[in-house]
């Protein structure tokens, strides 16, 4: 049973937020005690707490005081002597608001390993993998947990979330941080250690729903992704080169069995509102990676593709085609004309050096009028 709700209990990580705005995250311990900038915060005084408490810090000779030690200055004095930007710590007095926290600043501050998918892009996989309530989903890098805790909270008690993570540092990370959020280790989540053609080959045919990708080359998990796949099932990828954003949809596309890759990235920018002073934050989140879709098609069906206009060749390298020949001024096979993205009509071209040719005309017209 989730810890979400309620009065705030001893295991629960909430989030401390002060009128700067600023945040800290500490799970509540019985005795415990958190150190920040301008005082302490002893954890009984949030314990049994409802979520929008405000708590005061409060100072290193109140802390003794509660706990009985009124003499024991000695090691304190020289700590501080030794260390004097203590000091400042132990003022107290200033005002922290205790909330739990949502899943994306938990995302943001929990422990990790590997880079976690950031949490703007964690809400479009979902969004864009339609992934609901009761559903099957399989998911390849785990990594520290981010995606993994999006999907355990999308699919619900009633859903199965298989996860392949390649190594096991990383998936015992994912598990602890599951762990603390939900309150214990989500019985409908199954983590899975190892290679994914070597997993996934134990795994049923269209045992899923949803597939979700992160990882380096997952245009070579096509075939396994597909026979585990039912059919109208939602692949989503995650990369964030664009090298590899283009061998994935080009494999997608050469295998037939997926439908025409959608592809998208999200930017983030905060704004800041103060009376009249309504303007965007300096800082932006802006690239993290690139989110591909595509879905699977019925065995033995073949996708449908565009057909690509003649003059409008883009699969052709500009190094690579026919030998030079006498009509090539480049000398690289094919004519560069040949591989124009846009090619631009003798009709619109003569029209455009017209107008520039009226325009120089009265350029000239005005300067011999000026001498």
């Amino acid at each position: 049973m989730s810890l979400r709700n309620g009065p705030l209990s001893v295991g629960e990580r909430v989030q401390l937020t002060d009128r700067r705005g600023r945040k800290l995250t500490v799970m509540l311990e019985p005795g415990g005690l958190t150190q920040t900038d301008h005082g302490l915060l002893p954890h009984e005084a949030m314990i049994g707490l409802p979520e929008g408490s405000v708590v005061v810090t409060i100072s290193a000779d109140e802390w003794r005081q509660m706990r009985h030690k009124p003499n024991d200055h000695t090691d304190t004095e020289a700590s501080d002597r030794a260390q004097p930007w203590k000091s400042s710590r132990s003022i107290g007095g200033w005002a922290f608001t205790v909330m739990r926290p949502r899943l994306e600043d938990y995302i943001l501050s929990m422990p990790r390993g590997a880079q976690i998918m950031y949490p703007k892009d964690v809400a479009r996989v979902i969004l864009l993998g339609d992934i609901l309530p009761g559903m099957r989903v399989l998911e390849s890098g785990a990594g520290s947990g981010a995606m993994s805790l999006g999907l355990l909270d999308a699919i619900g008690a009633e859903g199965k979330l298989t996860s392949i993570e390649r190594r096991e540092e990383f998936a015992r990370v994912a598990v602890g941080n599951a762990t603390v959020f939900f309150g214990r280790r989500p019985a409908q989540w199954d983590l899975r250690t190892g290679d994914f053609d070597t997993v996934a080959a134990d795994l049923p045919e269209d045992e899923f729903d949803r597939i979700v990708l992160d990882m380096l080359d997952p245009w070579n998990r096509l075939d396994q992704a597909y026979r585990v796949m039912a059919p109208g099932g939602v692949l989503t990828a995650y990369v964030t080169t664009t090298t590899q954003l283009s061998r994935l949809a080009e494999a997608l596309r050469a295998d037939g069995r997926w439908t025409e890759p959608e592809i998208m990235e999200s930017l983030e920018r905060s704004w800041k509102a103060d009376g009249l002073a309504v303007r965007p934050e300096h800082e932006m989140i802006g690239h993290t990676g690139f989110l591909l879709t595509s879905r699977a098609m019925a065995p033995g069906q073949q996708a449908l593709r565009k057909h690509i206009r003649a003059t409008k060749d883009y699969q052709t390298d500009v190094d690579q085609g026919r030998p030079p020949t006498e009509s090539s001024d480049f000398g690289q096979g094919r004519e560069l004309a040949d591989l124009e993205l846009r090619r631009v009509s003798d009709r619109k071209l003569r029209k455009v050096l017209r107008d520039l040719d009226h325009q120089v005309r009265t350029l000239q017209g005005r300067e011999d009028q000026e001498d």
